[in-house]
């Protein structure tokens, strides 16, 4: 073989080498491609804008106070009502994707319920929301599935509000599927607090007072 055979064979040796670490970049660089345009097009959004307003866009599922004390969980009707009767924050389960539920002396405990940067909307602001959504606010929160009887929702505000029910003070859970409660900070008299709540058979934000011993979903805006 001479030495123009011996450079020829090297040469496409080194060539097929290039072409193999080549296919390997190419294979690297197209997963993470795909990897980066999941990301992009699939986010954990927790957090939306509406007017001039930030909202978190799930009901607060948190277990301990700001300051990191726990909050005692009612899980037994006699549990929920003792502590409505004594005046003591609770929380319960209310079924999966729905979040928690609070009587109200949760949401007022001054150890703070909300996360850091956050805290439980005052009515004033609950209303700067649905002032913000226009035409049909309540049909603007819904999600747009999980409502009893085609009772969903556009969700174009990004809000998914979903219909956690609530739990009273005996410690019965009612309108699962069909209403969404949410508790304001703000007290309506000694034995209420004002609230925002949604329903499966109208597009409309109703503003009510409810016994602080009951169980509503929290909704966080930013501080």
């Amino acid at each position: 073989m001479n030495i123009w055979e011996i450079i020829s064979v090297v040469s496409l040796v080194l060539l097929f080498v290039v072409y193999v670490q080549l296919q390997d970049i190419r294979s690297s660089i197209r997963q993470l491609i795909l990897k980066e345009k999941k990301v992009i097009e699939f986010p954990e959004k927790s957090e939306v804008i509406i007017g001039a307003q930030v909202w978190m866009t799930k009901n607060l599922e948190v277990t301990t106070f700001r300051n990191g004390d726990p909050i005692p969980q009612a899980a037994s009707d006699e549990a929920w009502e003792l502590a409505g009767k004594n005046k003591q924050p609770a929380w319960c389960y209310n079924g999966e994707h729905y979040g928690k539920l609070y009587n109200w002396y949760a949401v007022h405990d001054p150890r703070g319920l909300a996360p850091e940067g956050w805290h439980v909307p005052t009515d004033q602001e609950w209303t700067a929301l649905e002032k913000a959504l226009g035409e049909n606010p309540g049909k603007n929160m819904k999600s747009t599935w999980g409502w009893h009887n085609k009772g969903n929702g556009t969700n174009s505000s990004g809000f998914s509000g979903l219909p956690a029910g609530n739990r009273n003070y005996a410690g019965t859970f009612n309108d699962v599927g069909k209403y969404a409660y949410w508790w304001s900070s703000t007290e309506y008299d000694t034995g209420h607090a004002w609230s925002r709540y949604l329903n499966y058979y109208s597009s409309n934000v109703y503003r009510g007072g409810y016994y602080k011993e009951e169980g509503l979903s929290v909704r966080c805006l930013r501080d």
